[in-house]
């Protein structure tokens, strides 16, 4: 059972060691992985993030980011269907 759920707020700490706040939008699954679309809560007009869920080496999830632009795309594609259904949209519209 993962610990991220859907409309959760994680703190995430950055590179440089600043953490920052994320609404969860959405988990997915594809093709076996699981996906997380992030919010952030700052600046709330700044484009949600994609990130991996995985399990850390002690069981715990963890959030990875993803390299491959190819993963990238399908999620976001993903995504982008799960939205388009969500709001009614069909076939005929595209």
């Amino acid at each position: 059972m993962s610990e991220v759920e859907t409309n959760q707020v994680i703190t995430l700490t950055d590179d440089s060691g600043q953490e920052h706040e994320f609404e969860v939008l959405e988990i997915l699954e594809l093709e076996a992985k699981t996906y997380t679309i992030l919010q952030p809560l700052e600046g709330a007009e700044e484009e949600a993030i994609i990130l991996r869920l995985e399990k850390d080496a002690d069981g715990n999830d963890a959030l990875v980011g993803i390299e491959d632009d190819e993963e990238w795309e399908k999620v976001a594609e993903a995504y982008d269907t799960l939205l388009f259904e969500e709001q009614g949209g069909n076939d005929a519209d595209l």
